[in-house]
């Protein structure tokens, strides 16, 4: 099968990446055309538009920031509508579950297939081809296309009806989202106590609560650095999506307050752990 991508972001690159290595034919399109340079030297193809990657490809895979780019792919440019019937589109942006079942419903319409399947995962386990894949649509279609979720991924989980797979993320996010600031309530609680953060994360990461996020976390703590492996601003949209799904519980809903605030002082482009900002009361570039 060809493939085409649509979509160089800091996920999109190493995805399309892991593909090319494994062999696939792949074709490429995206607003910076510069962002593809590695997978051009690796022997990919860049299209000049939309209209040209679609013709050229057998399945189409979009990783773009969120719903309006999503929407602005399949519906502005009618990407849909112009393909053959039988092609398969797949959607790996975290967007909200409606507009999953909102482009799903347009892909019949058009004769075309289509597959929400966000990914569980940041940039390091985008590089290594270890992502967790969340499958939402038709069974059928899955089946065919699951092969290709290999290379970038160690698990693919067809999960049930269109919007299935979004569903899922934003759950995997709001977990992720309290998970991460219960680390850093817990070391900023310590530390007011007379407690090093170094002894606490110790304490954590040793205990039955450490958790891989919490040992990954701990070196931008120490270092008081937080570079964006998984920016605030991504997290801080995912739970609002979660929240306007449905009524979040308390602790979900006092996570999504915390985020949205971090992510109006400006701290959005920083690591999701740079909330230890926002509840030490310090919107500022350091500690």
């Amino acid at each position: 099968m060809k493939i085409g991508w649509i979509g160089l972001g800091n996920m999109g690159i190493p995805m399309a990446l892991n593909l090319v290595k494994a062999g696939y034919e792949l074709t490429f399109y995206n607003r910076t055309p510069d962002k593809g340079e590695e997978l051009a030297e690796l022997g990919a193809k860049q299209a000049t538009s939309l209209t040209e990657l679609v013709n050229q490809s057998d399945v189409i895979f979009t990783m773009v920031s969120d719903d309006n780019a999503v929407k602005s792919i399949y519906i502005e440019n009618g990407i849909l509508s112009q393909a053959e019937a039988g092609k398969v589109f797949i959607d790996m942006s975290t967007v909200s579950p409606q507009t999953s079942q909102f482009i799903y419903n347009t892909a019949l319409e058009s004769g075309v297939k289509y597959l929400d399947a966000p990914v569980s995962g940041s940039v390091q386990p985008a590089k290594d081809g270890k992502l967790l894949v969340l499958v939402g649509g038709e069974e059928e279609v899955y089946e065919q296309v699951k092969s290709i979720f290999e290379p970038m991924s160690k698990l693919s989980i067809y999960l049930g009806n269109s919007g299935a797979g979004s569903n899922a993320k934003l759950a995997i996010n709001l977990l992720l989202g309290i998970t991460v600031q219960g680390i850093a309530e817990s070391v900023l609680f310590a530390e007011k106590q007379g407690i090093k953060q170094e002894d606490m994360l110790t304490i954590i990461n040793e205990s039955a609560v450490g958790t891989a996020i919490s040992k990954m976390k701990t070196p931008s703590i120490l270092k008081n650095e937080f570079p964006a492996a998984f920016a605030l601003k991504h997290m801080a949209k995912d739970l609002r999506l979660a929240s306007e799904t449905m009524e979040l519980q308390a602790v979900g809903a006092s996570a999504n307050k915390t985020y949205q605030r971090a992510l109006e002082k400006g701290l959005g482009e920083l690591d999701v752990m740079a909330v230890l900002k926002e509840l030490k009361g310090d919107g500022s570039t350091s500690l």
